[in-house]
């Protein structure tokens, strides 16, 4: 037991100072064209999603402008192949509300983006947003609830697009050293890096 654990809003309220008026007027209902021009900026962002068997948080990627903006409400967001695992898929058909995070490489300040989604093979969409001439295996269409930007502080604090932060990546595991490192994987790891970056390009899309 934790003497000091949080259990109420107002013990949390207590902690911190109320939020400024930026922090409240930046949250609208719809894209204005300021966060309609980061959407179309990013080539990456971070979806959120809960189903039946809990939290399930995942990365997307692409060339800017990947995301389709429909209209001041509504995204689409193309679901490229993967794993086959579609943990974030299972959730949605379960429970539609989603959360997602813009990034824009260089840019410290982010996207937020709440809603509510639905998974759609509507061939005009899939064709919208083919790469390489193949179209996605299927779109997520986000009916936006809430949207508002996130200030720089945590990315300023990680220092996430300084040039020196890219050599931490040399101190972290590879994927075959990561898989050969879950118990019972059964996986060589030394195997599963060997022309991993040419497996990996070859089955983007």
């Amino acid at each position: 037991m934790d003497p000091h654990q949080i259990q109420s809003i107002d013990q949390l309220d207590a902690l911190f100072d109320a939020p400024g008026g930026a922090a409240i007027k930046k949250e609208v209902d719809h894209l204005v064209p300021v966060y309609r021009r980061l959407i179309e900026a990013s080539p990456f962002y971070v979806m959120a999603t809960h189903g039946p068997d809990g939290l399930d948080c995942s990365p997307r990627g692409d060339p800017s402008g990947f995301v389709k903006v429909l209209d001041d409400r509504r995204i689409a967001l193309p679901e490229r192949r993967g794993n086959n695992r579609i943990d974030s898929l299972r959730n949605l058909v379960e429970d539609p509300h989603i959360g997602l995070l813009f990034l824009v490489p260089g840019k410290n300040e982010t996207l937020r983006v709440n809603g509510r989604a639905r998974i759609t093979t509507d061939p005009a969409l899939l064709e919208q947003t083919s790469m390489r001439g193949k179209p996605p295996q299927c779109v997520i269409v986000v009916e936006i609830e809430t949207v508002f930007f996130q200030c720089a502080r945590a990315l300023l604090r990680a220092r996430l697009w300084d040039a020196e932060s890219r050599s931490l990546a040399a101190d972290t595991p590879t994927a075959g050293e990561m898989l050969a490192g879950v118990p019972d994987s059964g996986i060589n790891g030394a195997s599963y890096d060997d022309g991993l970056d040419e497996r990996q390009e070859r089955t983007l899309y």
